[in-house]
């Protein structure tokens, strides 16, 4: 099971700035769609904050500090904010690069949460 994944948010309602001036936040977005990937999240897992709307570029690291499965319907992750990325990396960069052609980010949408290879980890990061 991949430990990288993309997490979503709507700078709006909880931005990446949110996120480094909370330190951590409890991710409640974690299912859509009926992708449940969350629950198999594990604390120290990296990953990636990508910003909807208006943005769509991925714009930062966290990683995982714990997950609540408890409640199946609505896992609860727990996440410490890393660092901003040297500069964002908007969606259409992502689309055009090989890497990503079966990644369900660039196939489906809708989903809150992405599975990311290590190699598109790499790429996003800029580790």
């Amino acid at each position: 099971m991949s430990s990288q994944y993309l997490l979503k948010t709507e700078p709006s309602e909880y931005s990446f700035a949110n996120l480094q001036r909370d330190k951590t936040t409890s991710w409640t977005a974690c299912t859509s769609g009926g992708f449940e990937e969350p629950c198999w999240m594990k604390p120290g897992d990296k990953l990636i904050i990508y910003e909807t709307g208006d943005r769509k570029s991925a714009v930062g690291t966290a990683s995982v500090v714990s997950v609540d499965a408890s409640n199946s319907k609505n896992p609860s992750v727990e996440i410490k904010a890393g660092k901003p990325l040297p500069k964002p990396i908007p969606l259409s960069e992502i689309k055009s690069k090989k890497l990503f052609e079966n990644s369900p980010l660039v196939r489906i949408g809708r989903l809150s949460v992405v599975s990311l290879t290590e190699a598109q980890y790499a790429f996003l990061s800029d580790d």
